[in-house]
């Protein structure tokens, strides 16, 4: 894309929502390999095929664009459909859904790279720590506390605080295996370890939450 187009549209034109997707890949991209502190703007701007000015009229700064980064990633993989409850459906295979949705995210190169580039960087940059867990794990858990709300509702489980309950769900599915693979002590899992993992964890979540 030349940047005489990107002039051209003008700053009183609507945003061009292609070049905010193509400024969203690049960072993506680039925050995962080079880490939050040594991807600049510039950097952004050039991978794209935009100019700087065309990347802080949509993102305000680099913050900012990180959040949205997390934001986007963790929407791909968890979109916000899958935390409507089915309360005609099996409890457990919602649940199903949503684990193995959720492991592959955190599992994937990208997340474990993205995790340990604000662990790495958070001293210097200490704004990162917030900005990861707002744009990303604050956001899942609460979709899917009011996901449990619902089925607390409809009297499919029993949870007196569906927010500590959330953050055990998802503590339980990171276990072991992503302490691990973050640590680089282990590669990926094989399909039929995750999916018994998976299943276990659910198993157990419903045993704890059954109606009494």
């Amino acid at each position: 894309m030349p940047r005489s187009a990107d002039k051209a549209a003008g700053p009183g034109r609507p945003k061009d929502q292609q070049k905010r997707a193509a400024i969203l890949d690049a960072a993506k991209r680039l925050f995962v390999e080079r880490g939050y502190n040594a991807t600049s703007m510039d950097a952004v701007a050039n991978a794209a095929h935009v100019s700087k000015l065309t990347v802080y009229s949509h993102f305000g700064d680099k913050d900012a664009l990180f959040a949205e980064a997390v934001r986007c990633k963790c929407e791909e993989q968890l979109p916000a459909q899958i935390f409507l409850a089915n309360l005609k459906g099996p409890l457990r295979e919602q649940l199903l859904e949503i684990a193995r949705a959720f492991f592959a995210l955190v599992t994937s190169d990208e997340a474990l790279a993205v995790h340990r580039t604000v662990i790495a960087n958070v001293q210097q940059s200490p704004q990162l720590g917030p900005l990861f867990w707002d744009a990303g794990p604050a956001r899942v858990q609460s979709a899917f506390d009011a996901f449990l709300r619902e089925e607390v509702v409809a009297g499919n489980l029993d949870i007196a605080d569906t927010h500590r309950a959330a953050t055990q769900f998802f503590c339980l599915l990171k276990g072991e295996s992503h302490a691990r693979m973050e640590f680089g002590c282990c590669a990926a899992l094989k399909r039929r370890d995750i999916d018994e993992h998976i299943a276990a964890t659910v198993d157990m979540f419903l045993r704890a939450y059954a109606p009494r």
